[in-house]
């Protein structure tokens, strides 16, 4: 990796967090709203939907600058899929095989699951080999630029 691929990542990383508090906040603040009318479980359903669509929006265009497709639109859900996943897991094993306490363990797996949700988004917005694309592209350069 270069120098500019690892700040460039590293800043991925920041503006994927940040999108991450953002949704967070979305989806809490709508489940409290939508609740005033609906039942709490379609409050909840609702509101995870449409903060998963503006997540997409923040994630696409902040996160990773790029656009937006349909593509990416219907592969997106794959994180949270994937999230879910290893959260579950992480709960589970962590209380009933580790014994640790039920109130940490979900803040604890939620950890363990930011770098596989970062690196399957960065993968569904950018591409599986964008990294070596252009880190390829840079190298050609440098030794076109070397000759």
């Amino acid at each position: 990796m270069t120098p500019s691929t690892t700040r460039n990542t590293a800043w991925q990383v920041v503006r994927f967090g940040l999108v991450g508090v953002v949704n967070t906040g979305t989806y809490y603040g709508l489940y409290l709203l939508l609740g005033l009318w609906v039942p709490y479980i379609a409050a909840h359903v609702l509101a995870f939907a449409l903060s998963m669509v503006g997540s997409f929006f923040l994630t696409s265009y902040f996160t990773y600058r790029t656009r937006p497709t349909w593509k990416k639109f219907l592969l997106f859900p794959l994180t949270n899929a994937a999230n879910f996943v290893i959260t579950t897991v992480g709960v589970y094993v962590l209380v009933d095989l580790m014994d640790v306490d039920s109130t940490y363990a979900p803040l604890i797996a939620a950890a363990a699951a930011i770098p596989v949700t970062f690196v399957l988004s960065r993968t569904i917005m950018l591409g599986p080999d964008t990294t070596r694309t252009r880190e390829s592209l840079t190298e050609s350069t440098e030794t076109v630029a070397a000759k």
